[in-house]
């Protein structure tokens, strides 16, 4: 199993440039971590993409359809106090914004506070940055 960051799991939904690279990392091992909010974050990149004009109606409905078939399968980290504590020293150690240091403390529970021993799937490198320097093999970032 893998913990996978919302900014991985949005290519799954929509053609991007980083799809194949996620498509592949999800073909290897499809049991995917994530954090609770992660179906709202996608649901809000999609939209942003259809307002924006990226996305027509037709394609952000499949999209919506693809985040459903995910949430199915994948399991999901509940907002717990471990998380919200682990969450609030990490935005004192790095330069993470509120929401990416959820996420990293969500992974942190995931690994059962033993970093090494989960892999962590992002696309964004700030967030990638910090992971690693946590002890998370991050993939899916250069």
């Amino acid at each position: 199993m893998k913990f996978w960051d919302s900014s991985a799991l949005v290519p799954l939904l929509v053609d991007q440039p980083d799809a194949a690279r996620v498509q592949s990392i999800l073909r290897d091992d499809p049991e995917l971590a994530v954090w609770w909010a992660s179906d709202t974050e996608c649901a809000s990149a999609v939209a942003r993409l259809e307002r924006e004009g990226d996305l027509d109606v037709k394609a952000a409905g499949q999209a919506y359809q693809r985040l459903a078939e995910l949430r199915a399968s994948w399991h999901e980290v509940q907002p717990v106090e471990e998380i919200r504590e682990t969450a609030r020293r990490l935005l004192r150690v790095h330069d993470l914004r509120a929401g990416d240091s959820l996420q990293l403390a969500a992974a942190w529970l995931v690994a059962e506070y033993r970093p090494a021993t989960l892999e962590f799937v992002c696309l964004d490198h700030r967030l990638a940055q910090a992971a690693r320097r946590e002890g998370l093999m991050v993939l899916g970032v250069d």
